[in-house]
């Protein structure tokens, strides 16, 4: 663009924002004023620079008074433009702070009259020193306070006024004071020397330390009060009220709350209540939304009630209460309810205690039977609240299968946090960067966005944890750029570069991938109908007109070497192209990555490898290996968990089956629910002799080699002849065999090495394929 341009751009918008602030008092989309700053010059554009930060400081504390990165944008406006008398102004209101630690040196060792003389002139010194020192230096404070007040009466902030008036009067009276000490002390010390009497001057030291301690006093109250009604505890309604998200929770809670205050009051009134509702509580969600907060939260409101004389949470897992001999994990567990008398012991991972499958050496059933037997006995029954939290359908399972656990959680008391929205990340996000004074800008925000998305594939998404760890990955990212003489801005905006986090792909472009690759037209024109549907529905969602189901899974038929796995590849790639998938990636796997040994392992196996797949493409070669034939296979089981889980992760997860066509039809008719999910089948022919040496040319060229006019012409007779096997496959392993037949006829021949390196020829064809066919005959007769 032109330079010219630009400039003439920006002065449009400069006057365009300030006739926006000066008409408003503050700039609406705070976007745009940065954008501008940014683009300033510090050295070249120091007044302009120095108004844009004004107002954009001021836009910020008008919507939110204690904001830091405001007050930094008003220093820094100040220290580029000394006569901004604007920022000044606005930064006299909140500078008298800054006075706090004006008094923080004047500190005076004790004195003793029965010292002896050494020690008294040693201590009377030490008075001189101090007092002159901060003598010396309160002046200038002085000035800058009456500079700041004569401020606050020029934009008429009566509490400024207000404030820096008293500062000033307590500080003139400290100046006083220490003045008096000053004298007194060098009184004393010259008493110390001469022949006085000590006595009179020592009374006199001690009553203006006295005094002028009541005035540090005082002096500080005056910044206490003001931090005192900043830091006014809130309610524990009043913080679940702030929490973003979790409508339905904060409902519940609220309801809760209430009934709690109301039997609070009933007692008071003496009536008697029979049956206690229980404390005890069921938290099911997610990682990262909110459980550990939210019983924290609890435990605040159970003691503001008085139902319980602490607020103490403790927080533990399996690690903390199983232990490793009989007896240890009964003692652990009396230890930690011990440590919880009187508060909330929050048990994270609840389920985590008894184990699907364990041995007879765990001792997780016994943690669950000790916690029991003390939640209902004598000693400690009521004296604690119990709060057990995990994932859903783990904790519904563990409950299930520990009855008399269950037992001690009311239904009315489960509460289920859900995820939070995409909207609700982003305010959480831009939370975490303003409490740690930073600013998301849009394209900041659009980037944070894309990383939720890509990461959010499963129920082991975190939620506001991921989001603090992307939005602190961000600031580190920011910080550790190299940079000389960093703009104002790089100290408080993240931008959409520091989200960023793209990966690099082996594929440039899926497209020109895919038609690079030699023959498979067939196969080709069955991808390309298929994303031209992908990208045709998507289409129209966005012009909201009904769209057909889009079915991705697919089932690759074809021999052994003809491209199936590299196909894909490019498939799993053009769909997180398209937006369908988040990631894009693809997973291959056999039988062997399914099928365990013993019952119920399978399923464990294929879950794990389906959850290794979500946002991606699982690919499952020589799938028709899965059924065995025998009953005591467990290949059914992967097959009926498969089934399950490509239903539970429908929008995360994209199938192809690879293998021969009839085996892996006769896989898909061994279960209904595995062949309705099928309804793309695209199968791969066999390499002809022309396809076959185009491989064998771009693999040698791969790695600098050049097959020679003769050695073409050769393998277009010996391919017509021979059979071949494998496929692409084959065809790399013969260039593979005859390299390694040119390097050894080059060696003994002793021939022009720098002229012949680089070159195949026939009679390195033609024993690489003598070789092949005699592997082949081998293969067969051991067969």
């Amino acid at each position: 663009m032109n330079v010219e341009k630009i400039k003439h751009d920006d002065k449009m918008l400069f006057a365009a924002i300030k006739k926006e602030f000066d008409d408003n008092g503050f700039i609406i989309d705070e976007e745009k004023i940065l954008h501008l700053i940014g683009r300033m010059n510090e050295t070249e554009k120091a007044k302009e620079l120095s108004e844009l930060l004004t107002m954009a400081a001021i836009s910020r504390i008008r919507k939110d008074e204690k904001n830091t990165i405001a007050l930094a944008w008003l220093n820094k406006a100040v220290e580029l433009d000394a006569a901004n008398k604007k920022a000044a102004n606005f930064l006299s209101q909140h500078d008298w702070q800054n006075y706090r630690h004006l008094l923080k040196d004047l500190v005076f060792p004790s004195i003793r009259e029965t010292d002896n003389r050494t020690a008294k002139r040693k201590v009377a010194e030490q008075y001189i020193n101090l007092c002159r020192k901060f003598l010396d230096e309160v002046e200038e404070e002085q000035d800058k306070l009456a500079a700041n007040k004569k401020s606050a009466v020029e934009t008429q902030n009566s509490q400024a006024i207000s404030k820096y008036s008293e500062i000033t009067e307590q500080l003139k009276q400290v100046v006083l004071k220490t003045s008096e000490l000053l004298k007194a002390a060098e009184e004393y010390e010259e008493s110390i020397s001469g022949v006085f009497h000590t006595a009179i001057y020592y009374e006199t030291v001690k009553k203006d330390i006295e005094k002028l301690n009541e005035l540090i006093a005082g002096w500080n109250q005056l910044f206490m009060e003001e931090e005192q009604r900043n830091e006014q505890k809130e309610s524990s309604l009043e913080v679940l009220g702030q929490m973003i998200g979790l409508e339905t929770v904060k409902k519940r809670v609220e309801d809760y709350y209430r009934f709690l205050k109301y039997q609070h009051s009933r007692k008071k009134l003496g009536f008697t209540i029979q049956d206690e509702l229980s404390l005890n509580m069921i938290f099911t969600g997610n990682p990262g939304t909110g459980k550990t907060t939210l019983a924290r939260l609890l435990a605040h409101i159970y003691h503001e009630l008085g139902v319980l004389p602490s607020e103490e949470v403790v927080e533990v897992d399996r690690s903390q209460l199983i232990g490793g001999f009989m007896g240890q994990t009964e003692e652990n567990v009396r230890s930690i309810v011990k440590q919880a008398l009187g508060g909330v012991l929050f048990i994270d991972e609840a389920y985590s205690l008894k184990r699907e499958g364990q041995s007879g050496n765990d001792y997780g059933q016994a943690a669950i039977d000790t916690l029991v037997s003390l939640m209902t006995g004598d000693e400690f029954g009521g004296k604690f609240a119990v709060i057990l939290a995990g994932y859903p359908e783990e904790m519904r399972q563990f409950l299930e299968s520990n009855h008399g656990l269950r037992s001690r959680f009311p239904s009315s008391n489960f509460m289920h946090l859900p995820n939070y929205s995409k909207e609700e990340l982003l305010v959480i996000g831009e939370k975490i960067a303003s409490d740690n004074d930073y600013v998301i800008t849009k394209g900041g925000k659009k980037e944070l966005l894309h990383r939720l998305e890509r990461e959010e594939v499963d129920e082991s998404f975190g939620n506001a944890r991921a989001v603090k760890n992307i939005v602190l990955d961000a600031i580190f990212k920011k910080g550790a750029k190299p940079a000389n003489n960093k703009h104002i801005l790089t100290y408080t905006l993240l931008e959409e570069e520091d989200f960023s986090n793209k990966e690099k792909s082996d594929m440039e472009d899926p497209a020109k991938e895919l038609e690079q690759l030699i023959g498979l037209n067939g196969v080709k024109a069955e991808i390309k109908k298929i994303i031209a549907f992908v990208k045709m529905q998507q289409l129209r969602r966005e012009k909201g007109q009904r769209i057909l189901p889009i079915q991705l899974h697919a089932v690759f038929t074809g021999n052994p070497g003809t491209g199936k796995t590299t196909v894909a590849k490019l498939y799993a790639q053009f769909l997180k192209d398209c937006g369908i998938l988040k990631r894009g990636h693809l997973i291959v796997t056999s039988r062997a990555d399914f099928v365990a040994g013993y019952v119920g392992q399978s399923a464990i196996k294929t879950k794990k490898k389906i959850r290794e797949a979500l946002g991606g493409v699982l690919f499952i070669d020589e799938a028709y290996s899965l059924l065995s034939g025998s009953n005591q296979d467990f290949g059914k089981e992967v097959v009926d968990t498969l089934v399950m889980e490509m239903t539970n992760h429908n929008e995360n997860l994209v199938v192809v089956l690879a293998g021969y066509p009839k085996e892996t039809e006769q896989l898909l008719a061994s279960n209904p629910g595995l062949q309705s999910r099928f309804k793309k089948y695209i199968p791969f022919d066999d390499y002809n002799a022309k396809e076959l040496i185009e491989i064998m040319k771009l693999y040698a060229a791969k790695f600098d080699y050049l097959l020679s006019d003769e050695a073409i012409s050769y393998l277009l007779e010996a391919l017509a002849t021979i059979p071949t096997q494998g496929n692409g496959r084959f065809a790399t392993n013969i260039i593979d065999e005859s390299v390694q037949m040119q390097a050894l006829r080059i060696m003994e021949e002793e021939m022009d090495k720098e002229k012949e390196h680089s070159i195949i020829t026939e009679a390195d064809l033609q024993k690489a394929l003598r070789g092949y066919s005699k592997n082949q005959n081998l293969g067969q007769s051991n067969s």
